[in-house]
């Protein structure tokens, strides 16, 4: 009895030594097959989250209070309402067809280099579990429709105080199905020309700027000048709004453009940094030039160039290195004064808020400027083997491309737009003003 009694101990102890070697064991299929399945970086996900809630910061309220406070008083409530129906329009677009005709379809052949197709439409297939590198597919979603939103809504700035709510809204569900899913995935989808031809576009100069800029200079000749314009004072009504609307756009800039590292890394702090120098060399460079040419520095001066030096650092954020971001900042900034002082005045065009001036004309500096502050021997992030000829050719062919595509689609929305339903406001409400005769209400009383 005590023998068994021994015996019946001894291989209980033996069972419970053994318990931790069996549980391991056990384990160890399980933790193979965990390995075995991708998972999204935690640190990776939530920075891209940070930088899309930055980047939507940058358009509600960020553009609607920059762009409210440089139009008259009558207007800034039709200016809010356009920028908030912009965003909401493109955001239900995006969604529904936008991202798949941008990031899904066929890796080559047919119209592969140009457009995608329908796969995704809807997000179909998009679920919580789906990567896009090291990120869920569906954060990636919601960082591309921030960039498609708020190019949509820079527009504004070349038609403010004249166009039609209605008509803003038919030309903005047309310009961006024909200019902004097209010219987005030839430079961001793996199939897309120019992503082929290796053009080098960061963060949107040729996607967001250019193509919002030039849309901006062909929608504000199409429609015509403001009534008064060149013969009445159209100052801003309120710069405070316009210095706030300012600063949230560089704060949320942070997002655009080192958001498109798509990761928290080396190459989003390079792209941090850049967003720092390059417009604080474009607020100062253009108040150097106010100064000289009108004999005083001016808070708009100086905010415009901080925006012209935004804009000339997005698509060369990540290839650039610190002293190539400075004077890209700075030497964009002056053609960009000079684009709003000198060629608007000459061309006698009404680009209402400078969209054009701005956005356009510092997106097309930078885009061919990245070739030369990407070169490694000047600082830069280029590719091993970088050649400088070859990259400008290449940069100047995704320039001009994007300005006649963006240019023409632009027309012809414009065209449809007005066979539809016309574009302008009555010369009545325009004289009343668009926040009363378009939406029945004041801003001040």
């Amino acid at each position: 009895m005590k023998t068994s009694k021994i015996l019946g101990g001894v291989a209980l102890a033996s069972l419970l030594l053994a318990l931790p070697a069996f549980a391991q064991d056990a384990a160890a299929p399980a933790a193979e097959v965990i390995e075995e399945v991708a998972s999204a970086d935690t640190g990776a996900t939530a920075w891209m989250l940070t930088s899309t809630m930055l980047v939507l910061l940058m358009i509600v309220p960020g553009i609607a209070l920059f762009y409210g406070g440089l139009v008259r008083s009558k207007n800034i409530l039709s200016v809010l309402t356009q920028v908030m129906g912009t965003f909401a329009l493109l955001a239900l677009l995006w969604v529904a067809y936008g991202y798949s005709l941008t990031f899904a379809g066929p890796t080559e052949g047919g119209l592969s280099a140009f457009i995608g197709d329908f796969s995704k439409f809807g997000l179909a297939g998009v679920t919580p579990d789906v990567l896009s590198g090291d990120i869920p597919e569906l954060v990636f979603v919601c960082f591309q429709l921030s960039f498609a939103a708020i190019t949509g809504t820079l527009i504004l700035g070349g038609i403010a105080e004249r166009m039609k709510f209605g008509a803003v809204m038919l030309f903005m569900a047309l310009w961006f199905t024909f200019a902004y899913i097209p010219i987005a995935h030839m430079v961001w989808a793996g199939p897309g020309l120019f992503f082929g031809m290796g053009a080098l576009d960061f963060a949107g100069g040729t996607v967001v700027h250019i193509n919002s800029g030039v849309a901006a200079l062909v929608a504000a000749i199409v429609l015509g000048p403001r009534l008064g314009f060149l013969k009445e004072p159209m100052a801003p009504h309120n710069l405070t709004f316009t210095f706030v609307g300012a600063s949230l756009l560089w704060i949320g800039w942070f997002g655009f453009n080192a958001g498109s590292a798509l990761n928290a890394n080396g190459t989003a702090a390079v792209a941090f940094l850049n967003t720092i120098l390059a417009p604080a060399a474009g607020a100062l460079a253009w108040a150097l030039g106010e100064k000289f040419l009108r004999g005083h520095a001016s808070l708009l001066g100086a905010a415009s160039g901080a925006v012209a030096g935004l804009v000339a650092i997005t698509p060369a954020a990540g290839f650039s290195g610190v002293l190539g971001a400075i004077i890209l900042g700075a030497v964009t900034s002056l053609v960009c004064l000079w684009a709003v002082v000198s060629l608007k005045a000459r061309l006698k065009y009404d680009d209402s808020l400078d969209a054009f001036g701005i956005h356009g004309i510092g997106g097309i500096v930078g885009s061919i400027g990245t070739a030369i502050v990407a070169v490694p021997a000047l600082g830069g992030y280029g590719a091993e083997g970088y050649d400088l000829g070859s990259q400008l050719v290449t940069q100047v062919s995704a320039t001009v491309v994007t300005i006649i595509w963006s240019g023409v689609v632009t027309f012809v929305a414009l065209l449809i737009v007005k066979a539809v339903m016309g574009l302008r406001v009555a010369e009545s409400s325009e004289t009343d003003g668009l926040d009363l005769s378009s939406h029945g209400e004041r801003a001040y009383n």
